[in-house]
């Protein structure tokens, strides 16, 4: 007959005491170990076959619903959610929908079924009825666009003041017309939608002379998850269209990930950046401090976003209220802060 596993014979295996043993895996007190013992310890239960004498010491597990881990804006959102989650004794499970609602359907349908213990969006949700629905009993958080009416907890990013400041900073250094390059732009995309706003709302109220002309590449769902490098292809693509217009100056793309795609095309054309065209993004992206990209764009401090969200998610998952109570929604905003760089510059001279 094998012998049962104890917490000192992972203590053992570890060099830990076991009394922290014993902590890690009742997920008491984890902020007093670093994130990298508590894997080692999980790791080493779970190689060992430690069987926890309550169900209550077992790890719990969310799940993180993202449109794609293509863009390192979400990449990073996750990995914040990792850290977070790893230190207080929880494990995420990544689902990306590829922003096709059926598949996201899906996904919270076979959710339900397994009863995990809170759900992280990465994205407004497309299929809100049925999020909400799902709300009424397993914690939801989502990590989107400042929308007053989901009716569930989110870390809200201020697309609309992005955008104003990105036409800001542009209309200060003297540009008049711009264009904005964006992938899909409609009802699922409510960022992308938010950021266009922003920009025109400044040039009206700072520069009505001027101009905002936006440029549109619709992706299929399909589309989405046959190539990592759609967003930086479509930049490309829109950039062609955007060099018929002579009055363009400066280029917005609605992430950086398209601006680099962007700046490929530019390049290809023969022409500089930011001496022909300014160039601005949105997300700051870590390729984006890059010293040969350099591109102006937005933080909204990404790197916080994913603890931040999962933070109010345990809360409600190991404080729930008394379904008596009224339940409040929780909202937490971040500031967008521009991020400049050498892309952009005073409009170039005509000759």
């Amino acid at each position: 007959m094998a012998k049962k596993v104890t917490l000192k014979d992972i203590a053992q295996a570890t060099g830990v005491t076991t009394a922290s043993v014993s902590m890690i895996l009742n997920g008491k007190e984890l902020s007093r170990f670093t994130p990298e013992l508590v894997v080692r310890v999980l790791d080493c239960a779970k190689r060992l076959g430690y069987a926890p004498p309550s169900s209550r010491s077992r790890v719990r597990q969310i799940a993180v619903i993202s449109p794609s881990v293509n863009n390192p804006y979400h990449t990073t959102i996750i990995m914040g959610i990792d850290r977070a989650a790893l230190a207080s004794g929880y494990v995420a499970h990544v689902y990306n929908t590829y922003w096709n609602p059926h598949v996201e359907l899906a996904i919270l349908n076979m959710l339900e079924q397994q009863r995990v213990a809170g759900i992280i969006y990465l994205m407004n949700p497309l299929q809100i009825e049925r999020a909400r629905e799902i709300s009424r009993h397993t914690p939801l958080v989502a990590v989107c666009d400042t929308v007053n009416d989901l009716g569930i907890d989110t870390v809200d990013v201020n697309n609309f003041k992005a955008g104003e400041l990105v036409a800001e900073h542009l209309i200060g250094l003297g540009h008049r017309h711009i264009a904005y390059l964006t992938t899909s732009l409609n009802a699922h995309h409510l960022a992308r939608v938010r950021r266009c706003e922003g920009l025109q709302a400044a040039f009206r109220r700072l520069c009505p002379e001027g101009s905002v002309t936006v440029y549109c590449k619709d992706n299929r769902y399909e589309q989405e998850i046959q190539s990592h490098l759609i967003e930086m292809d479509s930049g490309r693509a829109l950039a062609q269209e955007c060099l018929q217009n002579p009055r363009i100056t400066a280029i917005v793309a609605i992430n950086d990930m398209v601006g680099y795609g962007v700046l490929d095309g530019l390049l290809e054309k023969g022409y500089r950046v930011p001496e022909d065209y300014s160039l601005c993004g949105f997300d700051n992206v870590f390729p984006s401090g890059f010293r040969r990209i350099g591109l102006t764009t937005v933080d909204h401090s990404t790197d916080e976003f994913g603890a931040r969200a999962f933070y109010l998610l345990r809360e409600k998952v190991e404080d729930p209220l008394d379904s008596s109570t009224a339940i409040p929604i929780t909202r937490v905003e971040y500031r967008s802060r521009l991020v400049l760089r050498e892309s952009t510059a005073a409009p170039r001279r005509e000759v």
